[in-house]
């Protein structure tokens, strides 16, 4: 699937798998609330210290991961064990976020994406956390690319470049 459809994956995920590499060369992936508002930067949030910011001093490079539409289901044509779903992935370059404008612009992002509802409550956290949380921004190297398994309504699996 193009990097458009691939990004509407990442942009719809629940989280996003974020795998690193930590200082001893080990694989280090873990599901992470991210947010754009472009496709090319991706920010999530956390602590000003621990493993994550470890792994992007001493490996800055990262992959990510999305799924959505997971769907064990049975082949409607031949009765096989299947997963519907709709993927994507993407390679990117970590860094933590030191200037407070764009650490306040990425977390207004995350809070618009996860908890729009509550945005009245934004400003007066910012003002009592900013100072204790980490913003990482992760800049994409290359357009993500997508994968995915639907059926349609007969239930023919849907080829590249069919239906959405």
């Amino acid at each position: 699937m193009d990097s458009q459809w691939a990004l509407e994956v990442m942009r719809k995920a629940p989280y996003i798998t974020v795998s690193f590499v930590d200082a001893e060369g080990k694989a280090y992936g873990l599901p992470l609330s991210l947010a754009s508002d472009n496709g090319v930067h991706w920010y999530f949030h956390g602590a000003l210290e621990g493993k994550k910011l470890e792994a992007i001093v001493t490996h800055p490079d990262v992959c990510l991961s999305a799924v959505t539409r997971c769907t064990p289901t049975v082949g409607p044509k031949d009765g096989s064990f299947t997963l519907q779903y709709k993927s994507a992935i993407a390679f990117g370059r970590a860094e933590v976020v030191d200037d407070e404008e764009e650490k306040i612009h990425a977390l207004r992002l995350i809070c618009q994406r996860f908890l729009p509802a509550h945005m009245e409550a934004f400003e007066a956290s910012i003002a009592r956390s900013l100072g204790r949380t980490a913003v990482v921004r992760i800049t994409l190297a290359e357009p993500p690319t997508g994968k995915r398994k639907q059926y349609d309504e007969n239930g023919d699996e849907l080829k590249y470049g069919a239906g959405i």
